[in-house]
């Protein structure tokens, strides 16, 4: 099992960080989730009738929740043989992750779950590793 993992995370990105006593490693997984796939950089078509062309709301809600959850499953397949676990990001998805975790994954895990603003890469190596030095509290989850 690995020991400490920290994890940040938003509907677009996350970014983890597995430290060992021996080596810290950091992998970024993109989600490819789009809430308005029709619209190029979220700006309106010039088109005229461009309503007409887009799909319904409720149909781009569910494929964006679809893609959302293969997101979390490619997460989770990464993240599956730690002990301990640190989630943290600016959003909605660390919750979301965390409730998918304490579903699916061993009660002998450790989560602990915090709002964070967006960062950096190093940053986020960083809180991670600043995290587990502290040995902030930690909520059991399953």
């Amino acid at each position: 099992m690995k020991a400490n993992l920290g994890l940040w995370i938003d509907h677009r990105k996350a970014v983890i960080v597995t430290m060992s006593d021996e080596e810290e490693e950091t992998i970024v997984v993109e989600s490819h989730a789009n809430r308005s796939p029709s619209r190029l950089d979220g700006e309106a078509s010039p088109e005229s009738f461009e309503s007409l062309k887009t799909q319904a709301d409720d149909v781009l809600e569910r494929k964006f929740a679809q893609q959302l959850e293969a997101f979390y499953d490619e997460v989770i397949h990464i993240i599956k043989d730690a002990k301990s676990i640190f989630i943290f990001g600016p959003g909605e998805a660390k919750g979301e992750l965390a409730k998918r975790l304490a579903r699916e994954s061993p009660s002998n895990r450790t989560v602990n779950v915090e709002t964070a603003d967006k960062m950096t890469n190093r940053q986020i190596t960083a809180h991670v590793r600043e995290c587990f030095e502290n040995e902030r509290p930690v909520i059991l989850l399953g």
